[in-house]
C-alpha cells in the first residue's frame, strides 16, 4: 500500500494567479492523482525574503512532509529561488538537479543549462525547486518525483528518508 504524503506547492511568480497558474495546478493534480494530500498551496512573488519566510514556515510545520516549488530557478536577475531556498537545506540532494537537467536536455536541448533546479532535506522535510513551465513540472514529476515519493519504489525512495523510523517503514517480507 502506498503512503500518502502531505505536500505543499509554492508557485513563485510576479504575474501568476490561481486562475492562470498552470504549473502549480499541474503539480497539485499530479500529486493528488498519485494518492498524496495537498497540504497547502500558495503563490509568492519572486522575492528572496518572502520565499524564505514561506518555505521556512512550511519546513517548521510538522504536518508538511514535502514542499514543491515551481518558478524562479532560471538564470535571470529576477530568479532567486536557489539563493532563497538553498541556505535552508540541511542536506542537498545533488542528484535531483543533475537528473532533472539530463531529462530536460532530451526535451529542450542545451537550454537546460539555465535551469538551477535543486532539491534537499530540511528538518525532515523534503524540498524540491523546479522551473516554472508546466513542461518542466511534468518532467520533474513524471521523471523523478512520482517514483521517489512512492514507498514501493525500489531499491530506494525519498519517502523512506522522511522522519526515518516512523510509520513509513515498509514491513519486511517476513512480517
Amino acid at each position: 500500500m502506498s503512503v500518502a504524503l502531505n505536500i505543499a506547492v509554492l508557485t513563485i511568480s510576479d504575474t501568476r494567479t490561481m486562475d492562470n497558474d498552470t504549473s502549480g495546478q499541474y503539480l497539485c493534480d499530479a500529486l493528488q492523482e498519485s494518492g498524496h494530500t495537498l497540504a497547502d498551496r500558495y503563490i509568492e512573488k519572486d522575492d528572496m525574503y518572502l520565499l524564505r519566510a514561506r518555505v521556512s514556515a512550511w519546513i517548521a510545520d510538522p504536518g508538511i512532509e514535502v514542499i514543491l516549488t515551481t518558478g524562479g530557478t532560471g538564470f535571470t536577475s529576477r530568479d532567486s529561488t536557489p539563493e532563497a531556498i538553498g541556505p535552508l537545506l540541511d542536506t542537498p540532494i545533488d542528484g535531483f538537479g543533475e537528473l532533472f537537467r539530463y531529462l530536460s536536455y532530451q526535451e529542450i536541448g542545451t537550454s537546460t543549462v539555465q535551469s538551477r533546479t535543486l532539491g534537499g532535506r530540511a528538518n525532515g522535510t523534503l524540498v524540491f525547486c523546479v522551473p516554472g513551465s508546466t513542461g518542466a513540472c511534468r518532467t520533474a514529476w513524471e521523471g523523478i518525483l512520482k517514483e521517489q515519493l512512492d514507498i514501493k519504489h525500489r531499491p530506494c525512495n525519498f519517502t523512506e528518508l522522511i522522519k526515518k523510523g516512523t510509520q513509513y517503514a515498509e514491513p519486511s517480507a517476513s512480517s
